[in-house]
């Protein structure tokens, strides 16, 4: 895949990926190349994610993006906060218990990962080294940070998770690769200090983003996906 920048410089997708393709050949990338992204690309992406629908077109989404020292400063602290083993404060707190064939499919993934990365069920050292590769962003170049205003709930929350979808799928297209991260709303305050943040926004969750390393292991792991009867009822009387 290449991109292409167009005779008035501006920046062009991959004119053979269809949204479809895009949507087989997403996948959550956990190792990525020292490489930048030329700044009309990433204005191209985002342009196009804010395509994403609403409810009412109130458009939600706030995205902060760090890269460079911000990006670094950010990593260090990140990772000395949680290899110290001190309490995330997220705004947004984490509440899910994985049951039934939820667990299953959770735990699923996990051995896949875990395989790939040479991690065995007993490797404690190993799986602290897995949960701190998150808060390292992954080596990614970019990391952006998605939130919304307080005074929204869980409905708004869609939004914003339509958004992202938009935004990976769009990624895609042009070369990139992304994982999305609930682990980046343990620290809020960080990122509003990083950014001058004043309004009050509440960080839901991040993505890291960049060129993918396909010399990391851990980007060989892929999941299944269950028979679409499994989730999809169709009913005409």
């Amino acid at each position: 895949m290449s991109i292409e920048i167009g005779a008035t410089g501006s920046a062009v997708a991959d004119p053979d990926m269809s949204l479809i393709d895009s949507i087989y050949a997403r996948h959550s990338v956990r190792g990525y190349l020292d490489k930048e992204v030329p700044q009309e690309v990433l204005n191209r992406m985002f342009e196009i994610a804010q395509q994403a629908p609403s409810n009412c077109n109130v458009q939600p989404w706030k995205v902060y993006i760090a890269s460079g020292a911000l990006k670094d400063r950010l990593r260090k602290e990140m990772v000395e906060k949680t290899a110290a083993g001190v309490p995330p404060n997220p705004d947004y707190p984490y509440r899910v218990n994985f049951e039934n064939e939820y667990r299953k499919r959770q735990v699923e993934c996990a051995v896949a990962l875990y395989s790939k990365m040479g991690i065995g069920r007993g490797d404690k050292e190993g799986r602290m080294r897995a949960v701190l590769r998150n808060f390292e962003f992954f080596d990614a170049p970019y990391i952006a940070f998605l939130g919304m205003d307080p005074s929204f709930g869980t409905t708004v929350a869609i939004d914003v998770g339509m958004f992202a979808q938009t935004l990976m799928l769009t990624m895609v297209a042009f070369g990139l690769h992304s994982c999305p991260m609930g682990t980046m709303r343990n620290y809020p305050d960080m990122i509003r200090e990083a950014f001058d943040i004043e309004d009050g926004t509440k960080i839901l969750f991040g993505i890291s983003f960049g060129y993918e390393d396909l010399s990391v292991t851990a980007n060989e792991t892929r999941t299944t996906r269950d028979d679409v009867s499994t989730n999809v009822v169709f009913r005409s009387s």
